[in-house]
């Protein structure tokens, strides 16, 4: 009885053998085989592996490009997010100045480059921001496109902390490597400037990751079936209005058929023409019977999914859906928090770069303050919170006065409290120190009507007696 190695070396090596391991072991190994599931050493495996993350950012900048749900979903984010602009403001009078001068700047136009960054940061779910100093302190910022960026090298003891970042080789084969931007050796250089350095920020990004994920990534599949289903339904709905004339009638011979059909042919009947015939033909129609009708409900589930993928309702999309206006209203709470939380995060981005330029320039120019205070404030995500928050205000403001006069809360809580219900984040301290402490209300006596007599709630005017 053969021995299991024996068993084995007739199995791969016999010409009547398994076919398809001697099929695998002479293909060559190429990079398309040899990588397969394999990924450098210093990656995490919370990340995507390289060719997959190329891919998909690819797939994102040419469904952006392409597809116009992608298009209004980063159009819709940006518009949220950003609104009319941000409004920039910092005590420090001269750190005030150069901040405007550089928000304003020619090279830096950051009103209308901040729509960008915006874009920029749905659509690959990272922003490689290069900042580039002259010797005057002002600096300008770039974006690196994310599918430039090959690798990031962090410190050894923290992933979340840059090194460096490594670009993609060029037409030329060139690497450039930028250094990450790092506050406590950012210094000036001995010919007086500054460092190109890279700040990297990373949106939908897990735990333990390097890289972002663009909110449309997880769309990909659903926004190309959509384009096909949509695609096919135009083809259906065009052919669904072919129609071909059938012309039968007894013809004497073959050749009277063909001279009938070449007579027709050359002078085909028009819509809304009259035909007249004899007993001996006869007209009908021959056109296809596609149910497309049913195929509705087959894309708006597709719409609904990707609506779901990034938060949004579906009249956000073009489809109503049939709701009513108070559906409506309740549907677009989940998104405006979505949308808050988003430009939180982007406040904060546009403030750290902020703090950037500022520091460099206060090492130039020593009436700028390293450390001055800057706030940033966004614009309203939603313009009916206003009103609800105003008639909130109005409401609470006057139970919390009756509780004040009786001496049952502070001052502060009394701000505190009246800033909560009307949707501003405040500094209680800082107002009540900014305050005068001086109550400049007016004992006047209650207003008195115009007139005693009865009048019409319509006009206004003295009712008439009526006996």
């Amino acid at each position: 009885m053969p021995n299991p190695f024996s068993q084995f070396i007739a199995r791969v090596f016999s010409p009547n053998g398994a076919s398809p391991a001697r099929a695998h072991l002479a293909v060559p190994e190429d990079d398309n085989s040899f990588f397969i599931g394999t990924r450098r050493y210093d990656e995490t495996d919370r990340d995507r592996l390289e060719y997959d993350r190329h891919d998909t950012l690819e797939q994102c900048f040419e469904a952006w490009r392409d597809s116009p749900l992608a298009r209004r979903i980063v159009e819709l984010t940006s518009q949220y997010v950003v609104g009319n602009g941000f409004d920039v403001k910092c005590k420090h009078p001269h750190t005030a100045n150069f901040i405007d001068q550089f928000w304003n700047h020619r090279l830096n136009r950051m009103p209308s480059r901040i729509v960008e960054l915006c874009d920029e940061l749905t659509r690959t779910g990272n922003l490689f921001i290069l900042v580039t100093t002259d010797h005057a302190g002002m600096s300008y910022l770039r974006t690196i496109p994310a599918a430039n960026i090959d690798r990031i090298v962090p410190v050894p003891n923290d992933i979340e902390q840059p090194l460096m970042f490594i670009t993609k080789a060029d037409e030329n084969l060139a690497v450039h490597t930028y250094p990450a931007f790092n506050a406590q050796a950012d210094y000036l250089l001995p010919d007086g400037a500054f460092m190109q350095s890279v700040v990297h920020y990373a949106i939908n990004r897990p735990a333990g990751a390097q890289w972002g994920e663009p909110d449309i990534s997880p769309l990909l599949p659903w926004l190309r079936r959509y384009s096909a289903w949509l695609e096919d339904r135009v083809r259906l709905n065009r052919f669904r209005n072919a129609f071909l004339y059938v012309v039968s009638g007894s013809f004497v011979s073959e050749d009277a058929r063909k001279t009938r059909q070449a007579q027709l042919a050359a002078n085909p009947p028009s819509s809304g023409s009259i035909l007249v015939t004899d007993a001996s033909e006869t007209w009908s129609v021959i056109s296809p019977k596609l149910e497309a009708l049913d195929a509705r409900e087959d894309g708006l589930a597709l719409k609904k999914l990707i609506a779901a993928g990034v938060g949004l309702p579906m009249h956000f999309l073009a489809e109503p859906e049939g709701a009513t206006r108070t559906t409506a209203e309740s549907a677009g709470g989940p998104t405006f928090r979505r949308f808050e939380q988003r430009q939180r995060f982007f406040i904060w981005l546009l403030k750290d770069l902020l703090q950037i330029v500022v520091s460099r320039r206060s090492q130039v120019d020593y009436t700028v303050k390293e450390n001055a205070g800057i706030t940033i404030s966004g614009a309203d995500i939603s313009a009916r919170d206003n009103v609800a928050h105003s008639i909130a205000t109005v409401n609470i403001l006057n139970a919390l006065e009756r509780l004040y006069d009786m001496g049952l809360i502070s001052q502060r809580e009394l701000l505190r409290a009246t800033y909560r219900f009307a949707g501003e984040n405040a500094d209680i301290d800082e107002l009540l120190k900014e305050g005068t402490g001086v109550d400049r209300r007016e004992v006047n006596k209650p207003i008195q009507p115009v007139s005693v007599d009865p009048v019409e709630k319509d006009t206004g005017k003295p009712k008439k007696d009526i006996l």
